[in-house]
């Protein structure tokens, strides 16, 4: 389908060397939850790292934020009390700073948090996009979206996707009380985790004709969801229907999930790969680079 060309740099080397150039910044998969101390403190440190960069305008969250949402209403509906000590409350805070120091944050939908409402994004400042969704990127327009809808192989998820995206669906999937939501979330958690191991990795990779789709008229495709982290260089056929085919050759950016490295230790290290939009007074570009917590 392609070759890959996967060179990654170091995010904080980047941002110590050019951070003038740094302007917007890519992240996917988090799954964060109260579960996972480490990876929310990841995420805090990359807010932090963002507020000090001079020209970062734009963040952007394609999916998976969250391990599991199971609704808006789980952390806006509790008291003023209960949300000061909540974990979530944190990144609200350091997403409100975000926003007022002019940096809008975007939010997509993943498997995982597909029931986000633009209500939660509102209280600090966010934006709930759909997808695909269009970047332009000085010339270049980039298609960025979670990454899943291309994953057309696994058709037992595509059913599954299409009934869970449906919006009358999700209606009424909201009218239930939050337990049963909660239960239901769990349900789903542990088929994925069954699903997954009796499926081939072939299958749960992105489809080669769904991504010649996708990239059909823009210059370049991100996502996430694989947790493949990697630069793809699809070759496309300009006119299939000419004897001698010009090939035109764009590039495909699988943004990484935030892992913990190794759980076991006193000290626990997460590691994602981001990308990140660079401009300067000549050039637009588009990297992934390695995000680290705490840096060694």
């Amino acid at each position: 389908m392609s070759n890959q060309d996967f060179a990654i740099s170091s995010y904080h080397h980047l941002i110590t060397t050019r951070p003038y150039d740094i302007n917007r910044v890519v992240i996917s998969d988090l799954h964060l939850s109260a579960d996972e101390p480490a990876l929310v403190q990841a995420f805090l440190a990359l807010l932090d790292d963002v507020l000090v960069l001079p020209n970062v305008h734009q963040l952007y969250i394609l999916g998976d934020w969250f391990d599991a949402w199971i609704g808006d209403d789980a952390y806006l509906s509790l008291s003023a009390t209960e949300q000061k000590h909540h974990w979530l409350t944190p990144l609200i805070t350091k997403l409100t700073e975000l926003k007022n120091k002019g940096c809008q944050s975007f939010v997509m939908h993943g498997n995982r948090d597909f029931l986000i409402g633009q209500d939660f994004c509102d209280s600090f400042g966010g934006q709930l996009i759909d997808e695909p969704y269009l970047l332009k990127l000085g010339k270049m327009t980039y298609r960025l979206e979670h990454g899943d809808a291309l994953c057309t192989d696994d058709k037992r998820y595509q059913r599954f996707r299409k009934v869970m995206r449906n919006p009358l669906v999700q209606w009424l999937l909201l009218k239930q009380p939050l337990h049963k939501r909660q239960a239901l979330a769990q349900k789903i958690r542990s088929q994925s985790a069954l699903d997954k191991s009796a499926k081939s990795l072939q299958i749960m990779d992105v489809n080669e004709q769904a991504v010649t789709c996708a990239l059909k008229k823009v210059d370049g495709l991100i996502h996430g969801h694989t947790h493949r982290p990697a630069c793809h260089q699809t070759h496309l056929a300009l006119n299939a229907k000419a004897r001698s085919q010009t090939l035109e050759f764009k590039k495909r950016y699988v943004l990484g999930d935030w892992r913990i490295l190794d759980p076991d230790t006193r000290c626990e290290q997460v590691q994602a790969v981001i990308g990140l939009a660079l401009d300067t007074q000549t050039s637009s570009s588009f990297e992934l680079v390695t995000f680290e917590w705490p840096t060694r």
